[in-house]
């Protein structure tokens, strides 16, 4: 198994945090953000790990990891950067954000998955917005499920649906051999036949993870949703910098 960790945007909304290096160099408790999720896959035996990088690549120091460039992060969002890194979606791989922060148990569940596309979700998650105040609710991922299945992925989602549960996507996605060729089938397909708006995006160039997985699901591709079981964090802001130096006081 591989894992892509996608690190090529700027955060500029960690203000001073950032000025100097990218956002996946800044530090919690003394170690970066994109440093815990080597760790935490190189101790669970995944060893071919690679880093999409685009804002301040030269301070990218880390060993024991490749670096795929993203030379056009700036004109592009998450799926942009992922394609940067095309050639390695083969066989099974681990997809992450870097901004994100999680306990090894996330991972060990993640990892028990025999799904071909898997993601990350919370279901738990409204009650860390109490605390994100600079961090509006309408703009976090979300999921809506029935039944344990994923019926949709949207920003735009609302939070009293009906029926259903809506969770948080974490920034993580998991892709078995056969989950590798539907996903970037589903890509090449886009990238040669859409036009227009797609999805929450305002068009398939300025793409997130979340609008090509919603579009897997109105393919009727199963999507498996791991309903995780631990801590984690988004760092996006200030504010959820010093809430995950507390969560994390300890690790």
């Amino acid at each position: 198994m591989k894992a892509i960790i996608l690190a090529a945007g700027p955060g500029s909304r960690l203000g001073k945090y950032t000025k100097e290096i990218p956002k996946a160099l800044v530090e919690i408790n003394g170690k970066s953000l994109v440093e815990r999720q080597i760790s935490l896959f190189k101790k669970n035996n995944i060893d071919e790990i690679y880093v999409v990088r685009g804002d301040k690549k030269e301070k990218f120091s880390l060993h024991n990891v490749k670096f795929i460039d993203d030379n056009n992060y700036q004109n592009h969002e998450q799926l942009g950067s992922l394609i940067a890194a095309k050639h390695k979606i083969t066989g099974d791989v681990i997809i992450s954000f870097s901004d994100i922060i999680f306990e090894e148990r996330i991972l060990h569940q993640f990892l028990s998955s025999n799904s071909d596309i898997s993601i990350a979700v919370d279901r738990n998650w409204q009650k860390s917005y109490e605390e994100r105040l600079d961090n509006p609710i309408e703009l976090a991922g979300k999921v809506m499920i029935e039944n344990n299945k994923i019926i949709k992925l949207s920003e735009n989602l609302a939070l009293n649906a009906e029926k259903s549960t809506i969770c948080e996507f974490l920034g993580i996605v998991k892709l078995s051999t056969l989950g590798s060729k539907i996903f970037l089938s589903k890509y090449n397909e886009l990238e040669k036949n859409h036009v227009g708006k797609f999805n929450d995006a305002v068009s398939f160039q300025m793409a997130k993870l979340t609008d090509i997985l919603e579009e897997l699901i109105k393919s009727q591709i199963f999507i498996e949703p791991i309903f995780i079981q631990g801590k984690w964090c988004e760092v996006d802001t200030p504010k959820d910098l010093e809430r995950a130096k507390k969560l994390f006081l300890n690790s």
